[in-house]
């Protein structure tokens, strides 16, 4: 299976979460096990020689490929939560929406400065809650940021909205 054929599996409905958006639901994808062993060995090709220690998957669809990838380079997992979803101190950070204001939070101990990091979500659509977790992740002062997605929707241009220093990859691209 190509990489190109997985768009294939990747559904699309119509008017989700309200009218005018076209949702790419990445569920059929990860549900269909040859897919997943594509996207998984695809994912983790692009950082295998970078000496990652974490991958850090924003709520909810980003633990799905970012613990796939944490499993596959043999590093850490952290999660990036809404508030009030992890057990511990915290770490926060604030962004605008489209429809309001949002917050994402990882636990403070979770990013040493040694750390090499892979933030990753499944889809890049305006880039604001992927550039809210990249400032947290950046204010723990890791060695090194990169920044992954499974599905990248240009006509959005989410990357100008992403720190124009940091290697960001997705695998499919619309």
């Amino acid at each position: 299976m190509e990489l190109e054929s997985l768009k294939e599996l990747i559904r699309d409905v119509p008017d989700f979460p309200s009218k005018g958006i076209m949702f790419r639901d990445l569920t059929t994808l990860i549900k269909d096990g040859a897919a997943l062993q594509v996207m998984s060995h695809e994912l983790a090709d692009l950082y295998r020689d970078k000496g990652v220690t974490k991958v850090v998957g924003i709520e909810s669809r980003g633990f799905i490929g970012g613990s796939i990838l944490a499993y596959e380079l043999g590093c850490g997992f952290v999660p990036a939560r809404k508030p009030g979803k992890l057990p511990s101190v915290t770490v926060k950070k604030s962004y605008a929406k489209e429809y309001g204001v949002d917050t994402i939070e990882i636990h403070s101990d979770a990013i040493k400065e040694n750390d090499v990091v892979v933030l990753h979500d499944d889809l890049l659509a305006t880039g604001g809650t992927m550039n809210a977790c990249y400032e947290l992740v950046k204010s723990m002062n890791p060695k090194k940021i990169y920044i992954n997605f499974i599905v990248e929707l240009t006509a959005l241009h989410g990357r100008e909205n992403l720190p124009k220093d940091c290697d960001v990859t997705a695998l499919l691209k619309y």
